[in-house]
């Protein structure tokens, strides 16, 4: 009988979607918050690291400014998210006081995670909280986020965190049972998914698409989420958050909701880093020979087999391969900007200096600084 991940977790993310937070959009569920607050604590009190990633920051902002349909606008999100993350705050601090335990509020964009040195300082004050038996409390900084009002959603918020502190474990909590093999509110005949690979693209055809109308994430998100976990080795658990003691029961081993297994090998953290980039400024569209060679791994790319340079980028930034499909098959640190990539594309090795007027490197990306996908 298969066992939860949970029980041998050192290290754990668990992240709660709005409709459980807000009690389905009515405002702040205190309720439940101290509920699973109060399994956090045990579960800090038994050894293990505990870090929370906590949709209902705009939920929240909706229902104390009176407003009964989530805005379109940026400016009204943003300011609902303002709003929001005050009434968020103030009841996890106030649950986890009366335990003895301190919360603090940690608040991401994508380019905290995307810069590497801003990447680092987040780990390190993250390392450090709980170190120090502090419950960091995450969000998205929808306040200021100018791209969207989201890296994504939660999920995958909560799957770059676990990746980030390279966490053991991570655990969504939902207001679904877990993974059915189609929508079981229109197949009645689907079946439960207990258990499964992640990464398995199987699951991604089950997945349906959001089925709520207070947060942003549906099933695929989570299928998502578990995907991008397991690339730094961490396992990950959809489990209906209502559920009785639902964390502790899982730490003791009680299997609940949907376990996806990460069976890939770890990446090494600064490739995992580069995975993790949500949003790049340029792709190398290949040619097959070097879309091949990439795929089976071990090998530089050389602008030879670059057919064509889209996007504007500088030396250092990460940014996408893809080929004639569009597919991207992998990502790195390319060694030349935009605009002298192109000037090689297509090229040999041996011509970049009469091209360009000096070679910096041989490689438009070193195999080190490449990673797979």
């Amino acid at each position: 009988m298969a066992v939860s991940a949970l029980a041998s977790a050192k290290r754990v993310v668990v992240k709660v979607g709005s409709s459980l937070v807000t009690n389905d959009g009515k405002g702040l569920d205190h309720a439940a918050l101290a509920r699973w607050a109060e399994q956090i604590v045990q579960l800090v009190e038994s050894g293990k690291q505990v870090v929370l990633v906590s949709s209902g920051a705009i939920a929240e902002g909706l229902q104390r400014l009176g407003w009964s349909k989530r805005p379109k606008a940026l400016n009204e999100l943003q300011a609902a998210a303002a709003v929001g993350q005050m009434g968020l705050v103030q009841a996890y601090e106030s649950i986890f006081r009366q335990h003895g335990l301190h919360a603090a509020q940690v608040l991401l964009t994508h380019e905290d995670l995307a810069d590497r040195t801003r990447y680092l300082n987040a780990r390190t004050t993250l390392l450090t909280l709980l170190d120090l038996r502090v419950v960091p409390v995450i969000n998205e900084n929808d306040t200021v986020s100018t791209d969207e009002i989201k890296l994504g959603d939660n999920d995958t918020l909560g799957a770059l965190v676990t990746n980030l502190i390279e966490a053991d474990c991570l655990i969504i909590l939902t207001d679904q049972k877990g993974l059915y093999t189609a929508d079981p509110r229109k197949h009645p005949d689907a079946q439960f998914v207990h258990e499964a690979r992640a990464g398995d693209p199987e699951l991604e055809r089950m997945a349906g698409g959001a089925g709520s109308n207070v947060g942003t994430g549906g099933m695929l998100t989570k299928i998502l989420a578990a995907k991008r976990a397991a690339r730094s080795g961490a396992h990950t658990l959809i489990a209906w958050g209502r559920e009785e003691n639902v964390l502790l029961r899982m730490a003791q081993g009680e299997l609940i909701g949907t376990q996806l297994i990460a069976q890939e090998a770890t990446l090494a953290a600064r490739k995992q880093w580069m995975a993790d980039h949500l949003q790049m400024r340029g792709r190398l569209i290949l040619d097959d020979g070097a879309a091949k060679a990439l795929a089976a791994g071990g090998k530089s790319l050389l602008p030879v087999g670059v057919k064509s340079v889209e996007g504007e980028f500088e030396r250092g930034e990460v940014i996408a391969c893809v080929n004639h499909e569009g597919h991207e098959i992998a990502r790195g640190l390319v060694n030349y900007s935009a605009t002298e990539a192109r000037r090689i594309a297509g090229k040999p090795t041996s011509e970049i200096e009469s091209l360009l007027g000096y070679v910096d490197e041989p490689e438009l990306i070193h195999r080190d600084n490449l990673v797979r996908l």
